[in-house]
C-alpha cells in the first residue's frame, strides 16, 4: 500500500509559477513510474506529466510541455511538478499517482493504482 500526499497548490496570477510536491509513504516508491494528472470541474481527469523510476525519462502533455518540469527524489520518496508561465486554463485539482506495475511510462489514468487526495491550483487572469 502506498499513501500519497500532495502539497504546493494555491492561487496564482497568470504568468506565475508553482511547485507541487507529492510525498509517498507506506512502501518504497523508487521502482515505480510517478505521474501527475489534473481535473477541472466537468472535465475528465487528464494526464499532465510522468517520470520513470530513475528520473531519466519524462513525458509531458502537450498542454504543459515547455512550461512544466517533473522530477523526483527517491531518497525523500517525493515527486515534484514545477509549473511556470501558468495560464487560467491550468486551473484544476492536481493529483499525483503511482503506477506500481513497473513498466514504461503510461499516460492512462487507469494504469495508475495509487492516488493522492489532490491539491487545488487556481490561476487568475
Amino acid at each position: 500500500q502506498v499513501q500519497l500526499v500532495e502539497s504546493g497548490g494555491g492561487l496564482v496570477q497568470a504568468g506565475g509559477s508553482l511547485r507541487l510536491s507529492c510525498a509517498a509513504s507506506g512502501r518504497p516508491f523508487s521502482p515505480y513510474v510517478m505521474g501527475w494528472f489534473r481535473q477541472a470541474p466537468g472535465v475528465e481527469r487528464e494526464f499532465v506529466a510522468a517520470i520513470n523510476w530513475s528520473g531519466s525519462s519524462t513525458y509531458y502533455a502537450d498542454s504543459v510541455k515547455g512550461r512544466s518540469t517533473i522530477s523526483r527524489d527517491n531518497a525523500k520518496n517525493t515527486v515534484y511538478l514545477q509549473m511556470n508561465s501558468l495560464k487560467p486554463e491550468d486551473t484544476a485539482v492536481y493529483y499525483c499517482a503511482v503506477d506500481s506495475a513497473v513498466r514504461v511510462i503510461t499516460t492512462r489514468p487507469k494504469d495508475y493504482d495509487y492516488w493522492g487526495q489532490g491539491t487545488q491550483v487556481t490561476v487568475s487572469s
